[in-house]
């Protein structure tokens, strides 16, 4: 794949929104990155409301979330050194052929009607320990294929791609499910990953030559780091807190669709698809917003307005309401995750980012995982709309707590890409 570069105009000029896609590398991985991410959203679709149909239990619709943001939490310190030990080019390709293989078997076993609620958990767990192993050496290949110059742009974009899939894919996935099943649903997603498979083997970056390290030395090594780094320890400290009250939401949904709102799979796909179309509204603009008012205004102010705009998804009964705090909701969470996220990338050397962002990853999935376990268990004895309503609020307490004792790192605070 050439990395020859046109000349830039416009948008694409050095520091621009859409500068990233001058290099051919990026856009290559970009588009095929939407395709598979496309995939992925209309499988969660699939997996969260079959899920409803095989039991009533909120604890278990939840956890089909949890699923999923779990292995990161268990697996990503160890995935990060493997990113950096290793080919990060090799390591998401074998990460692909995993949740490949995991949604082949799920597609099977549904279509054949052998799925039930435990073996769906464990093929979404497997699915998400692909996840795992793919994200710190994604994160970490970011560099590879744009340059520090264009690297903040660069995230911006990878999290539109995401998100254009959150927005069109949960709509299709809801649409798809109420046709033909779950089934279906999961084999696209198979199908999905293939697009991505394809440019990685096309790709051939220039890798730095790398020095090997025993797996838990190498883990310790990125641990003392971040521990020892007080920009860094605040952002994952954010992380964590963001993580496990803003997971309640995505948790919750499918439930609140079927049994407050009384829709069905295409309005659970519509709902998430409004906070998909809040991710990329906001992610055209918001690293403007960090320049021009830095980091810690843009992620306290994101926070909050994603905290308010839970209130009155919590209270609709009809699909309205729900659409347009999902709308805001989707807007400030792709604010605050894609601030911390540049925020951890700048500050850390590149001969152990993939550990750092495994940690990252780690620490904001994990706060994840156990938000949607404990919210699906607060769900079970107060109701869906009150367990919503709780983590409104205490999102809601955490924003000023933790702009005192910790604050977004400032514009030079422990910069190591300028």
């Amino acid at each position: 794949m050439s990395d020859a570069q046109p000349a830039p105009s416009g948008l694409t000029a050095p520091g621009k929104p859409l500068a990233p896609f001058r290099h051919p590398a990026f856009r290559a991985i970009w588009i095929a990155n939407l395709a598979s991410n496309l995939g992925s959203m209309i499988q969660s679709v699939g997996a969260a409301w079959l899920m409803t149909e095989l039991t009533p239990s909120h604890q278990l619709i939840a956890l089909v979330q949890a699923s999923t943001t779990l292995p990161i939490m268990l697996l990503a310190v160890f995935a990060g050194a493997i990113a950096d030990n290793h080919d990060r080019r090799k390591v998401m390709l074998a990460a692909q052929g995993v949740m490949l293989a995991a949604s082949a078997t799920l597609a099977g076993l549904t279509w054949a009607g052998l799925i039930g609620p435990v073996l769906l958990l464990g093929l979404t767990m497997l699915v998400g320990a692909g996840s795992a192993l793919n994200g710190p050496a994604w994160q970490a290949s970011v560099r590879l294929q744009v340059g520090g110059e264009d690297l903040p742009q660069a995230i911006s974009l990878n999290t539109i791609a995401f998100n254009l899939a959150r927005s069109v894919g949960p709509a299709l996935g809801g649409l798809l499910v109420s046709l033909a099943g779950p089934a279906p649903a999961f084999a696209f997603n198979t199908l999905s990953y293939l697009a991505l498979i394809v440019v990685l083997l096309r790709w051939r970056p220039e890798m730095p030559a790398r020095e090997r390290q025993p797996m838990l030395a190498s883990i310790a090594r990125g641990l003392r780091f971040c521990a020892g780094s007080s920009p860094l320890r605040r952002v994952l400290a954010r992380g964590l807190a963001f993580g496990f009250c803003g997971v309640g939401y995505l948790a919750l949904v499918p439930i609140l669709v079927r049994e407050q709102i009384g829709g069905d799979e295409v309005d659970f796909g519509l709902l998430l698809g409004a906070f998909g179309l809040g991710s990329i509204i906001t992610a055209l603009w918001i690293s403007a917003a960090r320049r021009r008012w830095g980091s810690g205004r843009v992620v306290g102010v994101a926070q909050t307005l994603f905290a308010l705009a839970l209130l009155p998804i919590a209270g609709a009964t009809t699909l309205p309401p729900a659409l347009g705090g999902a709308l805001v909701a989707g807007g400030g969470w792709v604010a605050t995750l894609a601030s911390l996220n540049v925020a951890m990338q700048l500050r850390s050397p590149e001969d152990i980012l993939g550990r750092c962002m495994a940690i990252y990853q780690a620490v904001t999935f994990g706060g994840m995982a156990l938000g949607a376990y404990a919210i699906g268990l607060l769900s079970d004895l107060i109701g869906v709309a009150d367990a919503i309503r709780v983590a409104a609020v205490l999102l809601l307490v955490l924003v000023p707590l933790l702009h005192r004792l910790a604050p977004m790192p400032g514009p030079g605070e422990g910069r190591i890409i300028a």
